[in-house]
């Protein structure tokens, strides 16, 4: 089963790291987010150099689409998607992982 890292475990981490009042961890990491959601609502690029960027694109809509949970048709209005596109150092990090159990 994958082991999930919540926000809880990064704050943990980083006040472990730096002895940082945890607070001003979460306050911080909670701006982070709002940042990058704020500038996907104006459709800005958010590029986290070496890291990667977020982006919305937008999907057309359908007019015969189906929910997969009750298999009934409905139609999709066209709508905004977040995209994110790992940096070239993200990806050059995670290159070798093959197997999620090998990290145990």
């Amino acid at each position: 089963m994958e082991q999930k890292l919540t926000k809880a475990a990064i704050i943990e981490s980083i006040h472990e790291k730096l002895g940082t009042n945890r607070n001003d961890i979460h306050l911080v990491i909670d701006e982070l987010f709002e940042e990058i959601k704020d500038g996907l609502k104006k459709n800005q690029i958010i590029e986290l150099r070496g890291f990667g960027t977020f982006e919305v694109r937008i999907r057309k809509g359908r007019e015969k689409a189906r929910n997969p949970k009750t298999g009934d048709v409905v139609s999709v209005d066209r709508h905004g998607v977040a995209i994110f596109r790992a940096g070239k150092e993200l990806k050059d990090f995670v290159w070798d992982i093959t197997d999620a159990a090998d990290e145990d």
